[in-house]
């Protein structure tokens, strides 16, 4: 009987670890946005809508993508991998302007935002002359 505890102990433990673990994505490889040729984006995330008007006068358009678990848990991870994919290309996350899961980036005079959730994340192109 002492034995069976043991066992179901282990056995629960083991079952409540590998439910935590916070499930991975896969980036395949890299392509330029349909709004902006410059931001690169996951071959195989799915675009799932684009915004050319928004109630925000500071945002110019907007794409959201599917690629599933990139912000991990109710989006609560970052990507780094992608963000310094984002790095590479010429962007410059500004983070000191950084709210919650949107993240500002910089490149020359364009400043796009990303918003990293669950399972998408949407790429905002700010209006010229945006500021924080």
């Amino acid at each position: 009987m002492k034995n069976f505890g043991i066992v179901f102990i282990l056995v629960l433990l083991l079952l409540l670890t590998s439910g935590c673990k916070p499930s991975t994505y896969e980036i395949t490889g890299y392509t330029g946005s349909s709004i902006n040729n410059e931001i690169p984006v996951p071959v195989n995330a799915k675009q799932l809508s684009v915004t050319t008007h928004s109630d925000n006068p500071n945002i110019q358009t907007g794409i959201k993508y599917e690629l599933k678990h990139i912000g991990g848990e109710q989006g609560l991870y970052v990507p780094s991998d992608y963000f310094e994919k984002l790095s590479e290309a010429g962007w410059v996350e500004v983070e000191e302007e950084r709210m919650g899961n949107v993240h500002y980036f910089k490149k020359s005079d364009t400043i796009i935002a990303i918003e990293i959730q669950e399972d998408t994340f949407k790429i905002f192109e700010m209006m010229q002359g945006f500021t924080f």
